[in-house]
């Protein structure tokens, strides 16, 4: 897998080197067929330069590159026709421009300041067709450009309308997933509220009887409340939220190695290890839940994406400090560390074959979205990738 991931990094450099060479052969192109004594030559020399540097730096300059360089195209054009001189529009300058109109439709936010770059771009080109005098080659010359600039936009037009088409399903995704968790949690306080109300009812009829034996049932009360609570304030804050998601009640580590045990029956093998310390009274139930989730979630995708994998290891521990992650401890007013805090880490890996490229980062399967929407909604973190041994690894961690 990692092999994949350099190879698919040197195709995307290769290309990149590709454009940027494509872009400077055509600067020079410009520069060796304009005739002698050509002032205007340089005009063409600067925007075409300024059109690479662009392209180069549009990853991270991506909205004032386009903007200066499309000034810097108008201001030649003004100059050129004050002047009463004649030039062409210069390949590097046109190519940058295309490029840059194909990447602002595609990324540019939101989607009608993109659409008004786009429409500045055509301008400008067409503006700088008029700096050819002789009817005839203007008319050609723009209806030339017209058409590329056609054909970029429609590019870029396309990559947008798939990039939203993208961004509309891992919304629906979220949003389902955050509904999903709204159930729940509320199938959760309401079993907290019932059993406070139970206790109270017994508590009252023991109290009349025994009225010593009512401390117990009022401790039971009160951290029945305390769960409560605890549930409720995660409702509230998953509801408030806009991305955010996970949990189904009744979820026990049986069901877990249920799931393992019917998994490795039709693929490929499973070793399952649960960590000393790990019961279902040491995790909450929307954390064991989202847990479940998370393990079959990743076998579902080891199933669909590596087929071929030898075998799947999958563990459930606690972590302490020493772990990473859990090392963030708290800190008291003077800065000191506070208590070690601990963590619940389930860790699934295949090995034997090569994940999908396309769940990489999270990005090919909604599944891995929508299980890192419940994982934070819970205060925890999900994530996915290669390992350095060539396997795919899920890992999702809790505090606890």
């Amino acid at each position: 897998m990692g092999d994949t991931h350099r190879v698919v990094y040197w195709i995307q450099r290769l290309s990149e080197f590709t454009l940027i060479g494509w872009l400077s052969l055509l600067l020079l192109i410009d520069l060796a067929v304009a005739p002698g004594g050509d002032w205007t030559m340089w005009l063409r020399a600067l925007c075409g330069a300024a059109g690479v540097l662009a392209v180069l730096w549009r990853r991270t300059r991506r909205v004032s590159g386009f903007a200066v360089l499309l000034a810097l195209s108008f201001t030649c054009t003004l100059i050129i026709e004050i002047t009463g001189a004649t030039g062409m529009p210069g390949l590097a300058e046109t190519g940058s421009l295309l490029i840059l109109t194909i990447g602002g439709l595609r990324w540019i936010e939101p989607i009608r300041r993109a659409a008004l770059f786009s429409a500045a771009s055509m301008i400008v080109l067409e503006a700088a067709a008029g700096r050819v005098t002789q009817t005839g080659h203007s008319l050609a010359t723009g209806f030339l450009v017209l058409f590329g600039w056609s054909v970029a936009a429609a590019i870029g037009a396309y990559l947008r309308f798939q990039l939203e088409r993208r961004k509309e399903a891992v919304s629906s995704v979220r949003r389902a997933e955050r509904l999903e968790l709204a159930r729940e949690l509320h199938d959760l306080v309401a079993h907290h509220i019932t059993g406070i109300v139970v206790q109270a009812q017994a508590a009252r009829v023991v109290a009349e009887r025994q009225p010593e034996a009512v401390v117990p049932s009022l401790e039971a009360i009160a951290g029945a409340g305390a769960d409560a609570l605890t549930s409720m304030r995660r409702l509230v804050s998953v509801l408030r939220a806009e991305d955010e998601a996970a949990r189904s009640p009744g979820t026990r580590l049986m069901d877990m190695r249920v799931m393992v045990e019917r998994f490795s029956a039709g693929g490929p093998r499973v070793a399952f290890e649960i960590g000393q310390g790990v019961t279902d009274e040491t995790l909450t139930p929307e954390v064991m839940t989202t847990l479940h989730r998370v393990l079959q979630e990743s076998l579902t995708n080891v199933r669909r994406h590596a087929p071929g994998a030898g075998w799947v290891e999958a563990d459930l521990r606690l972590v302490g400090d020493h772990d990473g992650w859990a090392s963030n401890g708290d800190r008291d007013a003077r800065g000191r560390p506070g208590p070690t805090r601990s963590a619940v880490r389930l860790r699934v890996r295949n090995h034997g074959s090569a994940a999908d490229i396309r769940v990489s980062r999270l990005g090919g399967g909604f599944g891995l979205v929508g299980m890192a929407e419940r994982v934070e909604a819970l205060g925890g973190r999900l994530v996915a990738g290669p390992t350095p041994e060539g396997a795919w690894e899920v890992l999702a961690e809790f505090l606890v």
